[in-house]
């Protein structure tokens, strides 16, 4: 596999721009506005009575790193909590967008969430190179796509449209950064964004009364 030749890369690159995109959230002046929770990448029970909702760059290193966050967060939680995904490529980011129209792809075979979280994993290979199709294809072919299929799939208008709508969706909610998180349609503010900051927001929302 591509990504395995070029692993080596990785150990030189990964983790770059951390303190970048921190100081690019601290530097909002007013939190992002609440909306109603929903959305189709939805990992967790409907009736959970905690939403934990991110909208994610692929390329971004905080993003990564709040992805592995928040699987230890969900195997914590169990039934508990819901987490939803909403794209939010930066245009920044070379990659972002087609790293979303591939994860977009891979949800037209039911294995959005396999491609997900092997782009976060795999996130300093692939950012770093001039041939992202290539190494997505092989990702595709990892998690057991069918490869023309995906590739179809790929310019599928509505796969696009998908990825917009997402990130018009946090646009309205005043989403301007990643990684962007609302538990139960309260906004995290930048110093939360935490194994500590989440934690506390879940147990908070947890003890919350459910609304009529």
């Amino acid at each position: 596999m591509p990504f395995v030749i070029v692993a080596l890369v990785a150990l030189a690159t990964f983790g770059s721009g951390f303190a970048f995109y921190r100081a690019q959230r601290a530097a909002l002046a007013t939190g992002p506005k609440s909306g109603p929770a929903s959305g189709i990448h939805v990992r967790g029970k409907a009736d959970a009575p905690v939403t934990l909702e991110e909208f994610g760059d692929f390329q971004c290193p905080p993003c990564a790193m709040m992805a592995a966050l928040l699987r230890k967060t969900e195997e914590e939680y169990g039934s508990r909590l819901r987490v939803i995904f909403h794209h939010f490529p930066l245009a920044a980011h070379a990659h972002a967008r087609a790293a979303a129209l591939a994860a977009e792809a891979a949800e037209k075979q039911g294995r959005f969430w396999e491609m997900h979280d092997l782009l976060y994993k795999e996130q300093g290979i692939w950012s770093k190179v001039d041939n992202v199709p290539l190494l997505f294809d092989s990702y595709a072919g990892a998690i057991g796509l069918d490869l023309d299929r995906f590739k179809k799939d790929l310019q599928n208008p509505g796969v696009a449209a998908r990825v917009d709508a997402d990130q018009k969706l946090g646009a309205s909610r005043g989403v301007t950064s990643t990684p962007t998180l609302f538990v139960n349609n309260v906004a995290l503010p930048p110093d939360a964004l935490n194994p500590v900051g989440v934690k506390k927001a879940i147990d908070t929302a947890l003890k919350e009364k459910p609304k009529p």
